[in-house]
C-alpha cells in the first residue's frame, strides 16, 4: 500500500512545483478591466496606404484580447495610445531559382513610434518605437502576397505593443 501512494505524492508535488512561478490574470498588479485605453488612429508617414487602419484595428483587437485593460471608445479611456507609424520595409529573403532578381521569400517590416500617456495628468507612460514583421511568399503576384501579409505585421506589431503597455514598469 504504501509503494502506491509515494508515486502520486511525487506527481503532486512536481506539479505543485511546476506552477510555482505562475500568475492568474493581469501581470502588471492591477485587477482586470481596472483602468480603460483609448487607441487614437495612428499616423502613416510612409507612402504605402491602409497602414495606420490595419494598425489600430489590430492594436484595439489584442487590448480586448489581453482583457488587462478595458477598450474605450468614447474619447474619455484613462490611458491614451498614439502613434505614428515610421517605416514599411520588405527585403527579399530568398529569389527565384535561375532568376536572381525576383524575390521568392520577402520579409515585410513595420516600425511605428506608440506613445500611451494617462489622460488626467498627461504623464507619459511609455514612448517607444515598436516593430512587427511577418515573412510572405510572394508566389507569382507580389502585390497579392504583400496584401495578405499587412494584418499579419499590423497584429505583430500591436502585440508588441500591448505587451508594452500592459507587462511595462510604468
Amino acid at each position: 500500500m504504501r509503494l502506491m501512494l509515494w508515486p502520486g505524492l511525487t506527481a503532486l508535488l512536481l506539479a505543485v512545483c511546476g506552477c510555482a512561478g505562475y500568475h492568474l490574470g493581469p501581470t502588471n498588479g492591477q485587477p482586470a478591466s481596472a483602468r480603460s485605453v483609448q487607441i487614437n488612429p495612428f499616423q502613416n508617414q510612409t507612402i504605402e496606404p491602409r497602414l495606420a487602419d490595419a494598425v489600430s484595428h489590430a492594436l484595439r483587437k489584442q487590448i480586448q484580447q489581453d482583457g488587462t485593460f478595458k477598450l474605450n471608445t468614447r474619447n474619455d479611456g484613462d490611458i491614451i495610445v498614439s502613434g505614428t507609424i515610421v517605416s514599411y520595409d520588405r527585403h527579399a529573403v530568398s529569389f527565384r531559382p535561375r532568376d536572381a532578381l525576383s524575390p521568392l521569400d520577402l520579409r515585410v517590416t513595420m516600425r511605428a513610434h506608440v506613445t500611451a500617456r494617462e489622460r488626467i495628468s498627461g504623464k507619459v507612460l511609455f514612448e517607444r518605437d515598436v516593430s512587427g514583421h511577418s515573412e510572405v511568399r510572394s508566389g507569382s503576384d507580389l502585390i497579392s502576397a504583400e496584401r495578405q501579409a499587412l494584418p499579419l505585421v499590423a497584429e505583430r506589431l500591436a502585440i508588441n505593443a500591448t505587451a508594452l503597455l500592459v507587462d511595462g514598469t510604468w
